[in-house]
């Protein structure tokens, strides 16, 4: 009985010739394979991702008949401020969610490259290990064993030959089966790439579009402002230079109230509504009540009160929460606020009704905000690149107040994302006494860094 039977001798130069080209394939074919996939590491597919999401953004262009279309629209609110601060709420609400979801795609597109480098990985760890075993079938093919029948003295030879190939051939079976399921895995990879691509690209233009609808909104807005720019200017100007004498941002604001009258006239107004609402402590609110008054942007004072706010308020940009209030900020001090990263050049959105106190440089914060909201509150945004609201005017809860930059601004935080990503830093204030933001915020359009570690698994 023969343990292998080699072709007769007529015909075992074609059966070689055959066995030697399919050889030959599966060399060239394992070759090919394992390196053209292998040709990043992850951090060179990082690298590549980032890359790839900077194109798409890049690429994206709003056409000048939008453009038009987009001025027409917001011409028919020519001198309603009503329907302009409705319009500008609603932009503001569709790009917090939008960044949402860009945020949401560009980690799983993250999450796909990085399984495509791995793939490619594990290909380009299995080429030794084939190349060793095609380079044994070459071997055998350049000298065949004779068959038993033919040339029995050679049998010990003949039998090992056998042996080899029957050891070898189920092995490179399984070897190229595995290799079969990596490669279609990755065809599956890629076409949701594709998708994913696609989605974003889509994400990135209605981003741009409502970006743009909100700058020609807030530029048609300050025509119908009746103060005087001049005078405006010169109050700001003012402003900035009390700003860098106060050491702490309360004097600055008592500051304000004496020497500014438009901030004067927000106090005032803001004592007003305090009375005109009640100075109960903390009462209930209806949440049918709530959403009636602040479907009424026409209102120019607080729909509620501050006080009782906790759970109604909008979170003023989204993005991942990098140190929580009373962490420990850096300095060798407590965090007396809450610091997001955001998008770059990301909207950022009033938190409540309210009067803009302060608007401009201070300190190490970069362009800041301050809010008078009511019942001895104040809310400070910093860390702005742009800011798009005046002194004294009254804002309202989900409006458009400025932007970020593409880093961060100013020395509000200490992070491991050092400046390559725009930090802002938010305060509650009542009175003196430093609040957590974290409770008053109606829906969550911030993570903590918890949620934010836990990423969606790669296959």
């Amino acid at each position: 009985m023969t343990i292998f039977q080699f072709p007769d001798k007529q015909n075992r130069p074609a059966y070689w010739l055959a066995f030697f080209g399919l050889v030959l394939g599966l060399l060239i074919f394992f070759d090919f394979s394992s390196n053209a996939l292998a040709q990043n590491s992850a951090e060179q597919a990082s690298i590549e991702a980032t890359a790839q999401l900077e194109e798409i953004q890049n690429a994206i262009t709003i056409s000048e008949e939008r453009r038009q279309q987009l001025r027409a629209e917001i011409e028919e609110f020519e001198g309603d401020r009503t329907s302009q601060s409705a319009a500008l709420i609603a932009a503001a609400q569709r790009v917090k969610l939008t960044e949402i979801e860009v945020d949401d795609i560009e980690k799983r597109l993250g999450v796909l490259l990085e399984s495509e480098s791995r793939i490619a990985a594990r290909l380009e760890n299995s080429d030794s290990e084939i190349s060793s075993l095609l380079a044994a079938l070459q071997r055998i093919s350049k000298n065949p064993p004779p068959a038993l029948i033919i040339d029995p003295s050679d049998a010990l030879n003949s039998a090992r030959s056998a042996s080899l190939l029957t050891s070898i051939l189920p092995e490179l079976r399984q070897r190229a089966e595995i290799i079969v399921s990596d490669l279609n895995q990755l065809e599956a990879t890629k076409n949701r790439v594709l998708e994913e691509k696609q989605q974003l690209s889509a994400r990135y233009s209605s981003l741009l579009e409502e970006q743009l609808r909100i700058a020609t909104l807030i530029e048609a807005r300050k025509l119908g402002v009746v103060r005087v720019g001049a005078d405006l200017a010169a109050e700001e100007a003012l402003a900035e230079q009390l700003a860098t004498e106060a050491t702490s941002l309360g004097e600055l604001v008592d500051t304000l109230k004496l020497r500014i009258a438009s901030i004067s006239e927000a106090a005032d107004a803001a004592q007003q509504a305090d009375n005109l609402l009640g100075n109960e402590d903390n009462p209930a609110l209806d949440a049918d009540l709530v959403v009636a008054a602040l479907a009424n942007t026409d209102r120019t004072s607080p729909a509620f009160p501050f006080a009782s706010a906790k759970g109604y308020l909008s979170a003023p940009a989204s993005g991942v929460v990098v140190m929580e209030f009373g962490a420990n900020d850096g300095f060798g001090g407590v965090a007396q606020g809450t610091s997001i990263l955001t998008r770059a050049d990301a909207r950022v959105v009033s938190p409540a009704d309210g009067w803009v106190m302060y608007k401009g440089p201070y300190l190490s914060y970069g362009q800041i905000i301050i809010i008078n909201p009511g019942n001895d509150h104040t809310i400070l945004l910093a860390g702005l690149d742009k800011i798009d609201v005046d002194l004294g005017q009254f804002i309202l809860l989900g409006e458009p107040v400025g932007t970020m930059g593409s880093r961060t601004i100013g020395q509000t935080i200490t992070t491991s994302a050092g400046v390559s990503r725009p930090t802002l830093y938010i305060e509650f204030r009542n009175q003196d006494q430093a609040l957590d933001p974290a409770p008053w915020w109606a829906r969550q359009t911030v993570q903590t860094p918890a949620q934010a570690q836990a990423q969606p698994q790669s296959e």
